[in-house]
């Protein structure tokens, strides 16, 4: 397939280095420097500040936005009128009525459209629905999660500290991972109820932000996302009746990645433990895009659809009470 990429950033390139065999064939940045440094390292690619002209170019099949979030949406919606496949990062958009004609234009256009929650593709997670998926550890009971890091020096006068830009703090930047992943073991929540607030960082947005979610069925999930985390933590806690597990570290700051399974005995007592590790380099960009790829060869829906994008973005708006 032939690429454009959309925003030449650190998650651009990171999207670029995970292409496989495709070909990169344009890309846009508002900076022109970074969209030529990312250009020059594929042949055959072309460089610009025009995005809208990258989303709609003739000699693309697929659209990979990976902007601001302010952009996200418009950019996607183009691409999708134009015919386009497109991986957009999460969140996808700044809330859930901004993502909503995408939905619908993806639906009538017949496009794939996957958002990039990389999460759903990390070895512990894959391994963790993998256990799940055969019974093992028993009728879900709940979740708890926690998902952050300390920020850096001058991180309040970023695009991500500007509301109109971003469209929220800490519970949509990292937290929308954590209520992704929540769905896929859990399923929907009708019910969400949860706390966002400003305890550090001098920005008009929040810094930590905690959601207490629960499903028709009883199950909850707790999750806190946080950029007061001074140590970079991932931990991602699920109970069973018979067993649980636990994962924590996604590779770098945060630490190597381990999946841990705790199984009941019939005696109760320590349980039966089993932990794997996945060390190196995180391949979840890799995995992730061979999927799209292969969703959209099949002609079949994405994990990590629209509609998963939608549904998380819901709980954020719910979060954040508008």
């Amino acid at each position: 397939m032939r690429i454009s990429i959309i925003g030449c950033g650190l998650i651009g390139n990171k999207r670029a280095k995970a292409l496989g065999g495709h070909a990169l064939v344009a890309c846009a940045d508002p900076n022109l420097a970074r969209a030529q440094a990312l250009a020059a390292s594929h042949p055959s690619c072309s460089a610009s500040t025009d995005w809208r002209a990258a989303a709609t170019r003739d000699d693309v099949d697929v659209v990979i936005v990976s902007t601001t979030n302010d952009v996200l949406a418009p950019a996607t919606l183009a691409a999708v009128h134009s015919g386009k496949h497109v991986l957009v990062e999460k969140p996808a958009a700044r809330n859930a009525a901004e993502l909503e004609p995408v939905v619908r234009a993806a639906r009538d256009g017949g496009v794939i459209v996957k958002v990039g929650f990389n999460h759903r593709f990390h070895p512990a997670l894959l391994k963790a629905r993998e256990i799940i998926d055969t019974g093992v550890l028993g009728p879900l009971m709940f979740l708890r999660a926690r998902y952050g890091h300390g920020g850096r020096l001058g991180m309040e006068k970023e695009w991500r500290g500007d509301p109109a830009i971003s469209g929220g703090g800490e519970m949509l930047d990292q937290g929308v991972h954590l209520i992704d992943l929540a769905r896929w073991f859990l399923g929907d929540f009708a019910e969400v109820s949860g706390h966002v607030g400003t305890f550090f960082w001098d920005w008009p947005v929040e810094d930590n932000g905690f959601a207490l979610l629960k499903t028709v069925a009883g199950q909850v999930a707790w999750l806190h996302a946080s950029c007061t985390e001074w140590k970079n933590c991932f931990s991602f806690e699920i109970y069973g009746k018979t067993g649980k597990l636990h994962v924590e570290g996604v590779g770098g700051s945060y630490g190597i990645e381990r999946l841990s399974f705790y199984r009941m005995l019939p005696q109760m007592g320590p349980p039966e433990t089993t932990i794997w590790e996945y060390p190196g380099e995180d391949r979840s960009w890799h995995v992730e895009f061979e999927h799209f790829a292969s969703c959209i060869a099949q002609k079949k829906q994405p994990i990590g659809s629209l509609d998963d994008a939608l549904a998380a973005l819901s709980i954020v708006d719910k979060l954040y009470g508008r």
